[in-house]
């Protein structure tokens, strides 16, 4: 009969807690989910501003609409790109890269191949895009 006389002076909140924890989870997944999702279609690149790259001679990483890599137009696969890449660098350490994506070319390739150059070592990086129509 004393536990019935008890006055509660505590509210316990642990499971109020879980809840908002679980509705923050939840929040979090459908979000990046959300933005996971969406395609774009990257814009044009407006007029150059940046001055032309001037130095040794410029190599180019091209990877086309299949995901195939090639550099200076000879296939490569992103391992062999890998080694090449420095192999050059040893050569020639001023080089400059520039990498040319098809617009159909998976992002996560482009990716691919810009962490190459840059596990490279090559600090003088291009990205090539077409001029904006007038």
């Amino acid at each position: 009969m004393q536990a019935d006389s008890k006055s509660y002076d505590d509210i316990n909140v642990t499971p109020m807690v879980d809840l908002y924890l679980v509705l923050l989870l939840i929040f979090i997944i459908m979000t990046t989910a959300g933005v996971q999702g969406v395609k774009v279609n990257l814009p044009r690149g407006g007029p150059s501003t940046s001055k032309p790259i001037e130095g040794p001679k410029m190599q180019a990483v091209t990877v086309d609409n299949q995901g195939n890599i090639k550099l200076n137009a000879t296939a490569v696969t992103l391992d062999e790109l890998a080694s090449k890449l420095e192999a050059i660098k040893a050569a020639t350490p001023d080089s400059p890269i520039v990498v040319r994506g098809d617009s159909a070319t998976q992002y996560q390739t482009i990716m691919d191949v810009l962490t190459a150059v840059g596990r490279a070592g090559f600090t003088n990086i291009g990205l090539a895009t077409q001029a904006a129509k007038r």
